[in-house]
């Protein structure tokens, strides 16, 4: 029988649920109110979330330095949750395009601020054995939320039709989170770097293991372009835009509930083959995307889309936090987050360019090419972990 996960990983899943589900009512809802009612034009739009973005990654590389630097990294992770709190429903009174422009700029500074320092965090309190589990339940928390929060929107909207007051009601959900955060999540402190204990740990004992494995990681980035393709590709294939909603959230479904069980996977047959199982995932899912042509096939491979996020996203953490030392462990997080984060506008840049010239199928083809050779390297490149450090939990 599994072990149970520790109360500290069911609590920080709860955060993620609660600040995922109040990001969501807002984040679709986005592009009519920034196009509809402030009368700015997609170009906008796309400078508001790549400014959003680009802030994020950059911030989870300093936080997850600091976060190592200081005595608890809770501090920290209470800071970041709150600044997106307060941030977010202040799109209830946003006038002009700027105004959205700088509201959704902190509120992923907030995201940045809080991203490697609760991994950091996730992985001191549970122990090795089940890393994966607890890494890929909190994935699955945080794809719940993302479903909640479009169907309280939803609801919202029907009670009423102004947008305002769905951004507004946003921090209902935003502010729980804060609460559980703040008074239900305890943190062990940290112990003292050990002599020689100098960075990421690796077979070498020089981090050659994390960079490998950040290597890897790129050149699969390169080929992990944005979501908004396949929902392109989607209606392409026939999917009405009405449908487009509910096939999006048949996604999350999928990640919600094989996440934990794709993590637990890690623990029991290893982190690489079963990332490597997951990026080969990744390439069928593209390859069919490429060649679809009916409704019915694009709701398939969404699903198997989704099997690929549970199969990797909690083992990619986990084995992050296997190659890194307790006292470096922010740092090697705010570096995994950095790389897989900067990697996305190259790769989005990549796939619409290869879209225009040579079509759906060329870039989605590009893209799982790309996947199937960094399984390959996942493999043949990065070591087996080094054995696993004690785990202090409370």
């Amino acid at each position: 029988m599994a072990a149970p996960l520790p109360g500290t990983v069911k609590r920080l899943g709860a955060v993620s649920l609660l600040t995922d589900a109040s990001s969501e009512m807002i984040v679709p809802l986005l592009p009519a109110f920034v196009t509809g009612v402030l009368r700015a034009g997609p170009a906008f739009l796309g400078l508001v979330e790549g400014a959003a973005e680009a802030t994020a990654a950059l911030l989870k590389v300093a936080s997850g330095y600091l976060s190592d630097r200081l005595p608890r990294r809770k501090p920290l992770v209470v800071a970041g949750y709150t600044l997106s709190s307060l941030a977010r429903p202040l799109m209830a009174v946003a006038s002009t395009p700027g105004h959205v422009l700088a509201i959704r700029v902190l509120d992923r500074f907030g995201k940045g601020t809080r991203g490697a320092p609760r991994d950091a965090l996730l992985a001191a309190a549970t122990p090795p054995a089940i890393r994966g589990r607890a890494f890929g339940f909190h994935r699955a928390m945080d794809h719940a939320g993302a479903m909640l929060g479009p169907l309280l929107a939803a609801g919202l909207l029907l009670w009423t039709a102004d947008l305002r007051v769905v951004f507004a009601l946003a921090a209902v959900p935003a502010l729980l989170s804060v609460a559980v955060l703040t008074l239900g999540v305890h943190e062990t402190a940290a112990p003292p770097p050990r002599g020689g204990d100098s960075g990421a740990r690796g077979t070498d004992g020089n981090g050659r293991g994390l960079g490998a494995l950040l290597g890897v990681l790129a050149v699969f980035a390169l080929g992990n372009s944005s979501d908004a393709f396949l929902l392109l590709r989607a209606q392409e294939a026939g999917v009405g835009l009405v449908t487009l909603p509910l096939l999006w959230t048949w996604h999350h479904l999928v990640k919600s509930a094989a996440s934990t069980y794709g993590g637990g996977l890690s623990d029991r047959w290893g982190r690489r083959p079963v990332m490597a199982a997951g990026w080969i995932a990744y390439a069928a899912a593209y390859a069919g995307f490429a060649l679809a042509q009916a409704a019915w096939q694009v709701w398939v491979l969404f699903a198997l889309y989704g099997l690929f996020h549970a199969l990797t996203e909690g083992a990619e953490k986990a084995l992050v936090a296997d190659f890194a030392p307790a006292a470096r462990r922010g740092r090697a997080f705010g570096l995994y987050h950095g790389v897989t984060g900067a990697m996305l506008l190259p790769a989005s840049l990549m796939a619409g360019v290869l879209w225009e010239r040579y079509g759906a199928a060329v870039a989605l083809g590009t893209g799982a090419a790309l996947s199937a050779g960094a399984a390959v390297l996942l493999l043949a490149v990065v070591p087996s972990p080094p054995p696993a450090e004690p785990t202090n939990i409370e």
